[in-house]
């Protein structure tokens, strides 16, 4: 059957592919994926009703893609030295959702750090499904940007929980995982009670794979959640790691920690979802062996030189960061404190030359989040297209130069004003975008 390239969705790929090509990428949970995936993901599987697991189905013609989900599940296994994996999330919000699922019950406690200290929606936002089920309480971080560990005890004496989330989708240090860890053993030794410690590690997974972040299933944490996509170069999904035994998710389990894995994969389904995107556990499984190559591990190494050249170069031109710096990939600016204008004018003047990246809310922000002080961004996505530490500093020279304007223009529409100066700009970015292709596009 010839491909119907005519339909006006097609024109839209079009050009969003030139945008992606002549523009760079800074948000922090946006990547490139391979040529290999992309042909994955668009593969016949999306054709195939799946519902269960390998071996386990409700439907009759299977055979093929049990062999795609188990190769997936190993490599992920491999990836993060886990027991078990199950890789039927469709995103890193349901794997969240599928843990809190498959080890407490409404009303139980979740001690996260809170949403304005850097944490996810999924970790406690009220304005969520899970926080109208459990008692989330937030823990914060301290003013150099840390997790404030005192207080994360501290909640944790008095609450009690039965689940300590460690993650974040705004966060720029290594968190302490021993510490946590010996938190949990301390008040579950008072109360009685197991308690599941649960790392969402969406952001820095590929890290951890390539061996430049801890991996908190080896300091004591019995799961962690990711997406697939961000610093994993997958397609966009989710994916849940654990530790314990494996057993058979068709029968009831009981509720202990070492049953984990059962549980999760009972939480996942029939708990929380139904038939599985296999066309997109194709392109997960084809994204976690090329994670497992050595060249992998190059680049995540580069992608934190990277940030921390950014992050460097950025302080020097005046730029006031979150923590001074960073840790793993990530950065956050206080474009408010820096040059006395809002993150949502700064995304909207850098869109504007071509850099890519969002306005995020500070820990000392009060309910801005429309008008946030700050902007986050990170080098995964840059780096995959093969910049550099030099190329971080031309980065860094260019969002100066925007904030200069921005402080001329003083909102949105100010900017128009000064269309030509930042054409300009735009011309530099699309220069350097070209000369690093994107892979997968032609």
């Amino acid at each position: 059957m010839a491909a119907n390239t005519t339909d006006e969705v097609f024109k839209w790929i079009k050009k969003e592919e030139k945008r992606q090509s002549e523009g760079l990428e800074l948000i922090p949970s946006e990547n490139y994926v391979s040529e290999n995936v992309l042909r994955a993901m668009g593969s016949v599987l999306t054709n195939k009703y799946s519902e269960g697991y390998p071996a386990r189905r409700y439907y009759g013609g299977n055979e093929n893609i049990d062999e795609v989900e188990k190769l997936a599940i190993e490599r992920a296994k491999k990836m993060f030295h886990a027991d078990h994996a199950n890789v039927q999330p469709h995103s890193g919000a349901n794997a969240n959702e599928a843990v809190y699922f498959s080890w407490c019950e409404p009303g139980d406690t979740i001690l996260a750090m809170s949403l304005p200290a850097g944490g996810h929606l999924t970790h406690g936002s009220p304005v969520t499904r899970s926080a109208k089920i459990y008692n989330f309480v937030g823990y914060g971080v301290t003013e150099d940007g840390d997790i404030d560990y005192e207080d994360l005890e501290q909640l944790a004496h008095e609450y009690r929980p039965k689940l300590i989330l460690v993650g974040y989708s705004a966060f720029m240090k290594i968190p302490d995982f021993d510490r946590v860890k010996k938190i949990a053993d301390e008040v579950a030794k008072e109360s009685g009670q197991e308690i599941l410690l649960m790392a969402d590690m969406a952001h820095v997974a590929g890290l951890i794979v390539g061996g430049v972040h801890p991996n908190p299933l080896e300091h004591g944490f019995n799961v962690i959640t990711t997406t697939t996509h961000k610093t994993l170069r997958g397609p966009r999904g989710g994916l849940i790691l654990s530790m314990g035994t494996v057993g058979n998710p068709l029968k009831k389990t009981e509720k202990k920690l070492e049953n984990i894995p059962t549980l999760i994969d009972r939480a996942v389904f029939p708990g929380t979802q139904g038939g599985p995107l296999e066309h997109v556990i194709a392109a997960k499984a084809v994204a976690f062996e090329e994670d497992l190559q050595p060249e992998f591990r190059d680049y995540a190494a580069q992608i934190v030189k990277n940030a921390k050249t950014l992050a460097d170069e950025l302080m020097k031109l005046g730029f006031k960061l979150q923590g001074n710096g960073t840790e793993n990939h990530l950065i956050l600016v206080n474009v408010k404190d820096s040059y006395g204008f809002d993150g949502k004018v700064y995304e909207v003047a850098l869109d504007k030359i071509g850099l890519t990246l969002n306005a995020n809310a500070l820990p000392t922000d009060k309910g801005g989040a429309f008008r946030p002080s700050g902007v986050r961004l990170g080098t995964p996505a840059m780096t995959t297209r093969g910049l550099g530490e030099d190329d971080m500093k031309q980065v860094a020279k260019w969002m100066k130069q925007v904030a200069d304007i921005c402080v001329k223009a003083k909102d949105e529409k100010g900017l128009d004003e000064h269309t030509a100066e930042l054409d300009a700009l735009r011309s530099e970015v699309r220069e350097l975008a070209l000369a690093h292709p994107i892979p997968g596009i032609e």
